[in-house]
């Protein structure tokens, strides 16, 4: 399990009536930072609680760090750690009472409970404040808290589902800060589910995006947002109109942007066509570049042509 995948589930599928929220999904979650998105009913929160052991699937097998959550959801919880998108605090417990008591639940005697309590909410940045109730906490405050009950009991593998969900500019740039060190310094596991793709793109190292209860896309940061083989910015000396001819003329799609032309060529192949279509006029090309995609235009095409899971 050293180097093998954190999570592993192999036909999936998760029914409620008609609905099918997860579909036949077959996916390697790997170590690392993570990357989890999808659109509003993708399947990202019945995937997290059919992956944490709270559901069971309609079909397949799931693994967790080499333990079946349905067989034994204890070990899988007592290994992974979980921050819900929602509150969870026991109202007139303070910061530090909160997360010993999220860490008796997860196995830990008391004392070392509450050691591992005080100690973690150092490092999420909440030390003077632990001593207040959690209802007295900012809505930033309570996600500090709840990262903190996530961690308390040192898992290996971190679940968190809309961690920056409702904080400003700063108190989400320093949540953040925190999962990447997770990842980084501590070799933390960090699944981020999120819709903010900018937060994911920032802090995750692979990506994997859900629409209709499937698999849409998955592979490193680089690989889903690798350069479009099929299209390209080019740029050259003299008039562009000549030249935009001479594409369309050879099957391309061409769009005139600043200092560029944006060109789709056909499937398969590749640049040729760029460079016929210059010796033909002749035109000073200067250069050919892939275009380069962002994590949304990923999102955006993922979702409206999903793969097969």
């Amino acid at each position: 399990m050293a180097d093998g995948p954190v999570v592993t589930l192999e036909g999936v599928s998760r029914i409620f009536g008609r609905v099918r929220a997860l579909d036949g999904v077959n996916l390697e979650i790997p170590r690392g930072p993570v990357g989890l998105l999808g659109p509003n009913g993708a399947g990202k929160s019945t995937m997290l609680k059919v992956i944490l052991g709270l559901l069971p699937p309609s079909a397949g097998t799931i693994s967790v760090l080499g333990v079946d959550p349905v067989r034994d959801p204890r070990e899988v919880r007592r290994r992974v750690g979980y921050m819900p998108e929602q509150d969870a605090y026991v109202t007139g417990l303070t910061g530090v009472e909160s997360v010993a008591f999220a860490g008796a639940l997860s196995g830990l005697p008391r004392a070392a409970a509450m050691q591992r309590a005080h100690t973690v909410l150092n490092y999420v940045g909440l030390e003077e404040v632990r001593y207040r109730k959690v209802e007295e906490y900012s809505t930033g405050m309570r996600q500090r808290v709840r990262l903190a009950q996530a961690l308390v009991h040192d898992p290996e593998l971190l679940f968190l589902d809309e961690p920056t969900n409702g904080l400003d500019p700063e108190g989400r740039e320093e949540v953040l800060e925190v999962i990447r060190d997770l990842a980084a310094r501590h070799g933390k596991n960090v699944v981020l589910c999120s819709h903010l793709l900018r937060d994911v793109e920032r802090t995750c190292s692979f990506v994997v995006l859900l629409a209709q209860g499937r698999v849409a896309r998955r592979g490193t940061m680089a690989e889903v947002r690798g350069g479009r083989k099929d299209s390209f910015k080019v740029t050259g000396r003299g008039a562009p109109e000549p030249m935009e001819e001479a594409l369309r003329a050879a099957g391309c799609t061409v769009s005139r942007e600043p200092g560029h032309l944006l060109v789709g060529v056909p499937v398969g192949e590749g640049t040729a066509p760029v460079f016929r279509a210059a010796a033909s006029i002749p035109w000073d090309l200067r250069s050919v570049a892939p275009e380069e995609v962002s994590l949304e235009d990923v999102f955006v095409e993922a979702v409206s042509a999903p793969e097969s899971a």
